[in-house]
């Protein structure tokens, strides 16, 4: 249709100014730290609390053989209060020691039928468990119905509806702690095949890939040609390929039927790695020893996580590193984040049983706006064990964000009665008075305070900058982690177009509208982006180069609240 009038006439013309904002790809949170079970040094991404027991577990029994106390790990205490105050995804890495081998376990014998492998021979494939450690070793192969070793915690197979006309069967995956009378069957895989040209090759269906990290280049290294779609095994071998299974008849062959499996249930074993004797938990935790593991067996992972293509979250903790003893894992954390500049540390500045001066000292070594500090530690009651038990504050803050986010937006302080509350925690290590309070918010540390009627409440919201400015509060550095995260998604797919005016429209569409809504929800106060000739010169243009400029006023939050009641005479007049 023509846009101009040649002749006199009426012209309507449309202008859509409705495109829609892409929305920002939402990421939560990210957690290392030992856990009682699951894969060893593989970030593994968990949507509900139910989903991290199953993966990584709850509770374990200690080592020690004077000790038979039942614990659970920060990391399960954190995750749960994350997911339980509205967490959405945790990115969670599990560490071990490294003076213990972890490995998987393994299927045990699978039988065939007639003309397969004798007793004792190879299976006709091999099944692996991703969690490592002993607590994956289930049983021996039932003869009552049951596993008397076998515990939630780890697994067993099955396999019904063998068919050698077919060459398919089903593969089932049981808890094991079941029985033959009440199965609880975790995942079931119908119409496998040994057949690695069909569709339903077992390798192909339930996945093959195994991935472990490579400490000189700094990544995960995936071997395996299959995705896996389990969340319990993978195929680790298939010894007994059936290639063609039919014949141009379509009849199976025989040399191929004997080597399906047939129906028939077993376990899993051979894995090794244990929990070691002398384990300190909760408020004994001390340096070399936190939970079992020294500071350095968080040094890959830590490493790892500084990958922001690969792995996104906005807020990192790590229950169990404090600052006093472990240093050099958390100077690493710090710069790693800072280099990322899409997520916030939360970090525990010393161990039980600190004074407010110590703590203090030790914030004052740090100076960062993508790290905040809260003290004193907590007694919670374990979701687990029922257990009253002292654990980091970082363990209980988590959900304090999660909350925060849930209800409000990451912009608003995660503070004070409103969004700030603990209703978990019974009572803090050491219950502050206004002073010590004042004390520790002039020095970087976000006070845990306790009010009568109130109960424990997150009284403070400052990140560890030393300068003062807009960034020495945690709302300010999460509001613009926000905003790069969405900003620079949009710029990310104008890399490679033409450096036009239809580019910068393109790119000023999306943003204006997305800063105008963080402006209507109470983020930014006013706000001007710049995308145009005057910081587009063709000088400019011409080093491939496109500038935007963004300038925010970022709202603050009401921290001090001054009241002033003034008393006047009788008959005196209120001023305007």
């Amino acid at each position: 249709m023509a846009e101009t009038l040649i002749s006199p006439g009426v012209l309507a013309r449309e202008n859509d100014s409705s495109f829609v904002s892409k929305r920002p790809v939402v990421v939560g949170a990210a957690i290392i730290g030992p856990t009682v079970k699951g894969p060893v040094e593989v970030p593994t991404v968990v949507t509900t609390y139910s989903q991290f027991k199953t993966l990584f577990g709850a509770t374990l029994i200690s080592g020690s053989s004077t000790d038979s106390q039942t614990y659970s790990y920060f990391t399960s205490i954190a995750a749960y209060n994350y997911f339980i105050n509205g967490g959405t995804s945790l990115l969670v890495t599990r560490v071990v020691s490294s003076s213990v081998n972890y490995t998987a376990a393994t299927s045990s014998l699978i039988q065939t039928g007639s003309g397969g492998p004798t007793s004792g021979g190879p299976s006709p494939f091999i099944l692996s468990t991703f969690s490592k450690g002993t607590i994956m070793n289930s049983a021996s192969p039932e003869s009552s119905g049951s596993l008397a070793s076998g515990s939630s915690d780890n697994v067993r197979w099955q396999i019904t509806n063998a068919n050698s006309g077919s060459g398919t069967f089903n593969l089932l995956i049981r808890r094991g702690d079941d029985n033959v009378l009440t199965p609880i069957i975790l995942e079931t895989w119908t119409g496998l095949s040994l057949d690695p040209l069909s569709s339903n090759y077992i390798s192909r269906v339930i996945g093959d890939q195994v991935q472990n990290y490579n400490p000189t280049n700094v990544q995960m290294e995936i071997s395996g040609s299959y995705a896996n779609r389990s969340n319990y095994v993978f195929v680790k071998q298939v010894n007994f390929s059936t290639p063609n299974f039919f014949d141009n008849n379509g009849i199976a062959k025989n040399i191929y039927t004997g080597s399906l499996p047939v129906a028939s249930s077993g376990s899993f074993g051979g894995a090794a790695g244990t929990i070691k004797g002398g384990t300190k938990f909760y408020q004994d935790i001390v340096a070399l020893n936190t939970q079992g593991l020294e500071g350095a067996n968080y040094d890959n992972m830590i490493n790892l996580l500084s990958n922001k293509d690969d792995y996104q979250f906005n807020v990192l903790l790590t229950p169990g590193l404090y600052d006093a003893d472990y240093a050099s894992q958390i100077s690493s954390i710090i710069t790693n984040t800072q280099n990322r500049g899409d997520n916030i540390f939360i970090l525990d500045p010393v161990k039980y049983n600190s004074t407010v001066s110590t703590v203090v000292s030790q914030a004052a070594s740090r100076n960062t706006s993508y790290a905040a500090e809260y003290w004193p530690w907590c007694q919670i009651i374990d979701p687990e064990t029922g257990n009253i038990v002292w654990v980091p504050a970082s363990t209980v803050i988590a959900g304090v964000y999660a909350y925060n986010d849930s209800v409000s937006e990451p912009w608003f302080a995660p503070a004070g009665i409103n969004r700030g509350g603990l209703s978990q925690v019974v009572r803090v290590e050491q219950k502050l008075s206004q002073a010590s309070r004042d004390t520790l918010y002039t020095g970087k540390v976000n006070p845990i305070a306790t009010f009568p009627g109130t109960g424990v409440v997150v009284y403070g919201q400052k990140t560890l900058q030393t300068r003062a400015s807009a960034l020495d509060r945690v709302n300010v550095r999460r509001l613009l982690i926000a905003l790069k995260s969405y900003i620079s998604q949009v710029a990310n797919n104008l890399v490679f177009e033409q450096n036009t005016i239809a580019t910068r429209n393109q790119f000023l569409s999306q943003v204006n509208p997305y800063l105008t809504s963080v402006q209507q929800r109470q983020g930014l106060y006013a706000y001007k982006v710049i995308m145009d000739d005057s910081n587009n010169t063709p000088d400019i243009i011409d080093r491939n180069e496109l500038i935007g400029q963004i300038y925010l006023q970022p709202t603050k939050t009401a921290e001090f609240i001054y009241l002033d009641f003034n008393v006047t005479p009788t008959g005196a007049t209120f001023p305007a």
